[in-house]
């Protein structure tokens, strides 16, 4: 016998006579409190869905085994976002029946007069950070978000504006489809400071004309800067070519100064992370403005000294080395334990002793190393025409971890 996954809708009579008559004849069901609730005076056997969901997944299966009519209640389209995955995946597509209804998303919609069709919708539930989110704001213009209890709205929008990214309003849906709903649109420094009803749904709209992501080869002066210092555009894209990523990719940018390298690496790596790590407390302050600017939400800035503040970050699939190799061979050393094997370091060399430190130390472990040196000059003004001021020279050097 199929097991029945139907969905409630937003609004008390959202189902149909079909859908009732399912409820009614079902010998067991299974669903969230709030839904059992709402069928206490059914005679069937109830089973509430707890986490972990493999326990009640085991306890449908127990009840599949002598052929009881099951029906499964779930929040508007199980579907979305919702348990039919998870059971099409433990019971096999051609034992599931699937009932959708109007989805939390196409109420919203519905409720502010906005086509759904381009929303990006995520979900935040058991999340302890807001990626996801981020991701989807960085390329779209309309984000849902399915909040809990940790992942508030408050908490979003108050860390929206430390990115500082505050060209988006929040529409925040309480209670929908109940006779108390409300809802509202809310600039995001009012929004960080409300208290909204635990059933709530979140969607951001910007406000103004979608930023371009953060693209290699800005500008050097739409950066700020400790007196000038930034890998100058034209290295920064040999060595963002050098460093060869990935949409899904982890980066550290190691000493990063203003951070416009991650921050431009962040364009390419938007479906992965992004870590800017400097120990100088001003420049930090540098690339949290320099994301504020270029509202580049991927882009975390560390405040440490390396190798020692490296311990709590996720292992990198590239690294960007822009500076602190003069010392020793302690952040090569470490970094190389870290990095995903694949993985491939890139290093900004200027001193020839740095160059020789690195070659010394990827030969000595059979990595894979090649060496470019790159010298770009850029046009400048002279007298009623221009000229060539030339940068110094540096050695790009990128090394492979073996597989």
């Amino acid at each position: 016998m199929a097991i029945h996954i139907l969905g409630l809708g937003v609004e008390p009579d959202d189902l149909s006579r079909k859908d009732l008559l399912l409820i009614d004849q079902a010998q067991v069901i299974v669903a969230g409190e709030r839904h059992l609730a709402r069928f206490a005076d059914s005679r069937a056997e109830k089973v509430v869905i707890t986490s972990p969901l493999s326990a009640v997944i085991d306890l449908i299966r127990a009840y599949e085994t002598k052929d009881a009519a099951i029906v499964v209640l779930a929040t508007g389209d199980p579907l979305f976002f919702g348990i039919g995955q998870p059971l099409i995946a433990a019971f096999g597509a051609e034992n599931v029946t699937l009932v959708p209804n109007v989805s939390m998303l196409q109420a919203a919609a519905a409720r502010i007069r906005i086509p759904w069709n381009d929303v990006v919708t995520v979900s935040l539930h058991g999340r302890k950070d807001l990626f996801p989110l981020y991701h989807a704001l960085n390329s779209h213009e309309r984000v849902a978000a399915l909040t809990d209890s940790n992942c508030i709205p408050a908490a979003m929008a108050q860390a929206l504006l430390d990115k500082g990214a505050d060209n988006f309003r929040m529409w925040v849906f309480e209670d929908l489809g109940a006779e108390n709903e409300r809802y509202a649109a809310y600039n995001l420094a009012v929004a960080s400071q409300k208290n909204f009803a635990s059933l709530n749904f979140v969607l951001l709209e910007a406000t103004e004309p979608r930023h371009k992501r953060p693209m290699p080869g800005a500008p050097d002066q739409g950066y700020v800067t400790d007196k000038g210092l930034i890998t100058k555009s034209a290295i920064r894209c040999a060595g963002l070519g050098a460093l060869r990523l990935h949409p899904k990719h982890t980066l550290w940018d190691l000493g990063a100064g203003c951070g416009a390298l991650a921050i431009e690496a962040s364009a390419i790596t938007h479906h992965g992370r992004v870590f800017a790590v400097e120990k100088r407390a001003n420049r930090v302050a540098n690339i949290r403005e320099n994301i504020r600017r270029n509202y580049a939400l991927l882009v975390e800035a560390i405040h440490g000294a390396v190798p020692r503040c490296l311990s709590d970050l996720p292992d990198p699939d590239r690294v960007f080395i822009g500076g602190g190799l003069s010392k020793g061979d302690a952040l090569l050393e470490a970094t190389c334990e870290r990095l995903k094997p694949g993985g491939r370091i890139v290093a900004h060399c200027v001193l020839f002793d740095t160059l020789a430190r690195c070659k010394t130390f990827f030969k000595s472990r059979d990595w894979r190393l090649s060496v470019t040196m790159l010298q770009a000059a850029n046009s400048a003004a002279l007298g009623n025409d221009m000229h060539l001021e030339g940068q110094n020279p540096v050695f790009i050097v990128a090394a492979d971890k073996p597989e």
